[in-house]
């Protein structure tokens, strides 16, 4: 999931458009409260941030989002009309992983996005999550139960960082469809409900942290 944070509805529809035509997933959010909102449900793989924004603007929402252990990993690319070397300079320094100035061609934009998400995937290979006795190696693949290995399948595996690197929040089973599986269709919600049950079982006593929210979907936590 990519967010695309921009008050200008024309450009924002638009961004949301060439990243759905060329196979990601995105969502267009008119402000900071809007992205709040939408983190609390699912935290995406890269953040598109205009600086001039209504209420906070884009460099205050990139330090509050650098400055937090939740979201601190999460690519950033400021998309905004501002186009003086400060204003990049600025940007870059608070922890921006690329800057484009409008206007752009389409072809740049998306090209800059993958090259962002190529070099965020790179880093991938040393990161580790971790929930109670749980330890991800992300790059690796591979799960440790305190001393001992989990084996998992890759489904298992995906489903199961996807719900940690959203420690605490409720992620719906539509949700967790199309990160993991890349669809939304509401009879294939079984799928979960099997994946998650032979999860918990693999992660024995660990697995109780793995919750059924009722109507709902999963939750982790410690």
């Amino acid at each position: 999931m990519i967010y695309c944070v921009e008050d200008e509805k024309n450009i924002r529809e638009l961004l949301v458009y060439t990243l759905e035509t060329t196979g990601f997933t995105a969502k267009g959010l008119a402000d900071g409260k809007e992205l709040c909102s939408a983190m609390k449900k699912e935290l995406p793989s890269l953040i598109l941030l205009d600086i001039m924004l209504p209420g906070e603007d884009g460099y205050g929402i990139l330090t509050r989002l650098k400055s937090s252990p939740d979201t601190k990993n999460i690519p950033v690319i400021m998309v905004t009309a501002k186009d003086a070397e400060f204003d990049k300079v600025r940007g870059l320094e608070a922890g921006a992983d690329d800057y484009i100035t409008k206007p752009f061609g389409m072809m740049e934009f998306v090209a800059r996005v993958k090259a962002v998400l190529r070099r965020c995937s790179r880093k991938e290979e040393n990161r580790e999550l971790h929930c109670g006795e749980l330890r991800i190696s992300v790059g690796r693949h591979e799960v440790h139960l305190g001393d001992q290995k989990v084996e998992l399948t890759r489904k298992e595996f995906e489903l199961l960082q996807y719900l940690i690197e959203n420690k605490g929040l409720v992620m719906s089973r539509n949700q967790i469809l199309c990160h993991v599986w890349g669809y939304d269709f509401d009879g294939e919600t079984r799928t979960v409900d099997v994946h998650v049950r032979t999860l918990r079982q693999k992660l024995r006593e660990a697995g109780n942290m793995v919750e059924t929210i009722r109507g709902v979907g999963y939750r982790i936590g410690e």
